[in-house]
């Protein structure tokens, strides 16, 4: 799972320079997170890390170059926001 992690962070941080590694990781594990635990709130079926990385991914690609932006509303996602 690390090496899926390193992948999707690696590939963040190509897409957008302005983020360091560990605001990336941190991306990488929050979009993870988020898309598991809506697909288990919703009663569906898990379908595999593979699903989970196409999809994380996916939103890599189209969120990736403007994460830089974003500001909190939510206290959990604070770090995201420091250089």
């Amino acid at each position: 799972m690390e090496d899926v992690f390193r992948k999707l962070t690696d590939k963040l941080v190509t897409i957008n320079e302005e983020l360091s590694i560990d605001q990336a990781r941190t991306w990488v594990e929050h979009f993870w997170e988020d898309f598991e635990a809506t697909r288990a709130k919703s009663g569906r079926e898990y379908k595999g890390a593979e699903v989970t990385e196409s999809i994380v991914s996916k939103w890599i690609e189209q969120y990736g170059p403007f994460l830089h932006r974003y500001q909190a509303t939510n206290s959990k996602f604070d770090n995201l926001e420091e250089g």
